[in-house]
């Protein structure tokens, strides 16, 4: 865990605006609207995780406020989180879905 002055450092991720979380069938996408549509055509395919994750993401968070909720809420290991956490956070950045 990082120390406050850490935390106070730590850049706010964000998901850019227009990007939609809809639940269907058990699971979950995200879809581009609006203008948002010129930049992402496609749709990103989500577990339960990945959507908590990225409703997390939706308010703004660091990675490390990220990885303590997702330890809270799965009651996983602070390892696993990270890795999960990063993964996830990486494929977003270079899908150019996150502001920050």
């Amino acid at each position: 865990m990082k120390n406050r002055k850490d935390l106070k450092t730590e850049k706010i991720l964000k998901i850019k605006q227009g990007l939609l979380l809809k639940s269907v069938e058990g699971g979950f996408i995200v879809i581009a609207v609006g203008k948002m549509v010129k930049e992402f055509n496609g749709a990103i395919t989500l577990n339960s995780s990945g959507a908590f994750l990225w409703q997390q993401l939706e308010k703004g968070v660091t990675k490390s406020q990220l990885i303590e909720r997702l330890c809270n809420e799965y009651e996983v290991d602070n390892d696993k989180a990270e890795n999960d956490v990063n993964a996830f956070v990486e494929k977003l950045t270079k899908a150019n879905l996150i502001e920050g």
